[in-house]
């Protein structure tokens, strides 16, 4: 029964140790003493490595919105031995950089400044005797802070967004409309609204829902930071409709009257706006100032009055019959 076995060992020492795998084996060992040879006098050299260390903020105290923290990384170059920088690398080395809130907070200002000096002190004391810090980045570190000062502002549209052919933007909503913003008191005067993040869109037929972040601003904070966008295009449509004319500048006494009463305004307006559309929203007058400067058998008629939602607006007809009556008491 152990036969089989034996012949499966004898079978796999052949291929391991015949003459040609021997000599197989014999080049890998040798290919691999070289490159750990290799690798060792490349670590040995001198090299210039980026590397980047977390940075935290700590003991900040519950009452104390942070409004502006400090950079999240510091980016430092070190030079020294290959081995060394791999350790630092991969050798868990450089701990992140901490900076108790209460030491550098000015409570009067709504902000602190951490000094670089301070920065590249906590760096100098975690790398190896041998390693030279080259660079710092960034190089300043401040953070903003107030204590539950805020307000709600409105949230405005920032970019461009344009309708296809034979449409137009209807409007566009937030969700939610406002924002609470915290800051210092003194920014916090200056702020009257916050932008979103610039948002572009051409060609647009269907109403669009998206989720947008607010444009970031140094020293302010965001309750919430995104807020949802809604933006409405509508199909345009040319309607009509009958306006009463009425004359201005009047001398008292006198009546006039045209002959039709009304007159037809023709316009381009969304689909959906078109019920909210009334006559006296629109105003077609006839002047006497300009009727009794240029006299004739016809008045004109001018349109000085339609609402925001309509463009393209004209009069079916410029000029019409009138008759000027004087009343009697």
């Amino acid at each position: 029964m152990h036969r089989p076995r034996y012949s499966l060992f004898s079978t796999l020492s052949k291929l391991l140790f015949g003459t040609v795998n021997k000599e197989l084996l014999i080049f890998l060992f040798f290919l691999a003493l070289s490159g750990i040879f290799w690798l060792m006098m490349t670590l040995n050299e001198t090299y210039e490595k980026e590397l980047c260390v977390p940075v935290r903020l700590t003991d900040v105290p519950r009452n104390v919105v942070v409004t502006g923290d400090l950079p999240d990384t510091v980016r430092i170059t070190v030079r020294d031995k290959g081995f060394t920088l791999v350790t630092y690398e991969y050798g868990h080395v450089l701990r992140p950089l901490s900076f108790k809130f209460s030491a550098y907070a000015d409570e009067d200002k709504g902000k602190g400044v951490v000094p670089l000096t301070d920065v590249q002190r906590q760096l100098q004391a975690q790398l190896y005797g041998s390693s030279k810090l080259l660079s710092v980045k960034p190089g300043e570190y401040d953070f903003y802070f107030t204590y539950g000062a805020s307000k709600q502002v409105p949230v405005v549209f920032k970019g461009k967004v344009t309708a296809s052919k034979s449409y137009y933007l209807a409007h566009t909503d937030f969700l939610p409309a406002e924002v609470t913003v915290y800051a210092n008191k003194d920014q916090l005067d200056k702020v009257n609204y916050v932008e979103i993040e610039p948002f572009n869109m051409r060609n647009l037929q269907d109403t669009i829902h998206t989720t947008v972040r607010l444009r970031k601003i140094r020293g302010l904070k965001m309750v919430p930071g995104t807020v949802r966008l809604s933006v409405y295009p509508d199909v345009l449509t040319e309607e009509t409709i009958d306006v009463p004319i009425t004359a201005i500048n009047m001398p008292e006494g006198f009546v006039l009257r045209t002959f039709p009463s009304k007159v037809t305004v023709r316009f381009t307006i969304g689909a959906s706006l078109f019920r909210t559309i009334r006559p006296d929203m629109f105003k077609v007058v006839v002047d006497y100032n300009e009727l009794s400067q240029n006299p004739s058998d016809k008045c004109t008629l001018q349109l000085i009055g339609v609402p925001h939602s309509v463009s393209k607006a004209r009069l079916d007809f410029q000029r019409v019959d009138y008759l000027l009556e004087q009343q009697v008491e």
